[in-house]
């Protein structure tokens, strides 16, 4: 048996934040073990929480991740609400789905164009990568700038917002700054329309498998910040029935948390929603994936790229609409009148499915909290990915790349492990 060992350090601009490790050992042509290493330190934010009043915890869910504050904060809103029996009204839910086009806008732009483009096009870094496609790294910032402006206009800043509020917002925007954030919306339609095409042009691995998908799903529109949670297996359930079916467990290699629905992997995130939400497109943005001429519900993970300049394209449709028929109430919110009680909320951050549960007195004081994110609900995935991809890849590769490939493999979800500067370390034991 020979043994290679490849340490890698790569750069934040490129890569995912947090820090984690491959283990690979390959014997007779076969992977014999396979072990996707999270050093993600636990930062007790459940436990934080605990003793805290209702109206604190939306800005301390803000700070699990810089990136998705607005999930945070919106999965806890609606727990909160349940737990207190409110309905905020449909001004509160229409400018929350605003709110949350923002932060998908921000992260899929991010992601796109900074952190996976390299891997499709050939280059090890976005620096590398602006020198011969310097249009798509400006459309990437642009995009992702809009987003954040998007969510400054309800958050009053874009990170770590601090304007949501149980109940609601704590200011509302004026008609002026409406009309001109209209204004910037509308001028990059064409460019969330031209980059569908682009995107779907590129060169991606056929690496179709076998997955489940997992998200929620809207009575009548695509599935943002409301709904059930469905999956292509047959599931259809209340978020409030979510820890009857999904359970996350700890593995030896690991601090981070896998989980699994029914004692099995799943996908949650981009791909999973357009797998099950197809009819629950804009008219327009169906269009312009049907013209691509690649076909969904899709099996190849590396779609999830495709998935996402789709969601960019949603999120412009969807803020549009609803800021079009924007009228500035009299109050941003209603009045909260605690109970005692447990309320559940989900919403669906650019990476997946976002589930809390609050129990409260009657004070409105946390008693317990659960906050279950995307990441962890994907990692037993992204292992099960990286099995059968390297296999499909061939294990007779060199190791560099074979790592390159793991690399993409993980890459491609879109990963928050933690706020680390490297990611992938990589060692393959052959005999």
């Amino acid at each position: 048996m020979t043994e290679r060992t490849v340490s890698i350090h790569v750069p934040a601009l490129t890569r995912v934040e947090g820090e984690g490790a491959l283990r690979l050992r390959i014997e007779d042509g076969r992977i014999e073990a396979l072990a996707l290493d999270i050093f993600e330190p636990p930062r007790y934010f459940e436990k934080f929480l605990e003793g805290r009043q209702h109206a604190e915890v939306l800005d301390i869910v803000a700070r699990v991740c810089g990136i998705c504050p607005v999930a945070y904060q919106m999965s806890a809103a609606q727990a909160l609400e349940d737990a207190f029996r409110l309905d905020p009204g449909p001004w509160v839910r229409d400018m929350r789905r605003v709110f949350y086009c923002g932060e998908w806008l921000q992260s899929h732009a991010l992601h796109i164009h900074l952190l996976a483009l390299p891997d499709f096009l050939g280059f090890d870094s976005v620096v590398a990568m602006a020198a011969e496609h310097p249009e798509a790294v400006r459309r990437g910032l642009r995009l992702q700038g809009l987003g954040n402006d998007l969510i400054r206009l309800f958050g009053g800043r874009s990170v770590h917002p601090v304007g949501a509020c149980v109940g609601g917002f704590h200011d509302a925007p004026t008609l002026d700054e409406v009309r001109t954030m209209l204004a910037r919306l509308r001028a990059e339609w064409p460019e969330s329309e031209a980059l569908i095409g682009w995107v779907a042009s590129l060169p991606m691995p056929d690496d179709e498998q076998v997955f489940t998908s997992v998200a929620l799903r809207h009575p009548a529109d695509y599935p943002l910040a409301e709904g059930r949670i469905v999956s292509d297996a047959g599931l259809d359930i209340e978020i409030a029935d979510y820890e009857r079916h999904f359970a996350e467990e700890h593995r030896p290699q690991s601090t981070a948390l896998f989980a699994l629905l029914d004692g099995q992997p799943y996908l949650t995130g981009p791909l999973a929603r357009l797998n099950l939400n197809l009819d629950r497109l804009p008219e327009a943005t169906r269009a312009l994936l049907e013209a691509t001429g690649i076909r969904f519900p899709s099996r190849n993970m590396f779609h999830s790229l495709l998935a996402r300049a789709v969601e960019i394209h949603v999120a412009l449709v969807e803020a549009i609409r609803l800021l079009e028929a924007y009228v500035r109430p009299a109050s941003p919110h209603v009045a909260v009148r605690p109970c005692a009680g447990i309320g559940f909320g989900a919403t669906e951050a650019p990476r997946g499915i976002l589930w809390h549960r609050y129990a409260v007195d009657g004070h409105g004081i946390i008693r317990a909290a659960r906050l279950v994110p995307p990441t962890s609900q994907n990692q037993a995935r992204i292992e099960a990915d990286l099995h059968r991809s390297l296999l499909a890849f061939g294990l007779d590769q060199p190791d560099e790349a074979l790592r390159l490939r793991a690399e993409t493999v993980i890459r491609n979800y879109d990963p928050c492990i933690s706020c680390a500067t490297h990611f992938l370390d990589l060692t393959v034991q052959r005999q």
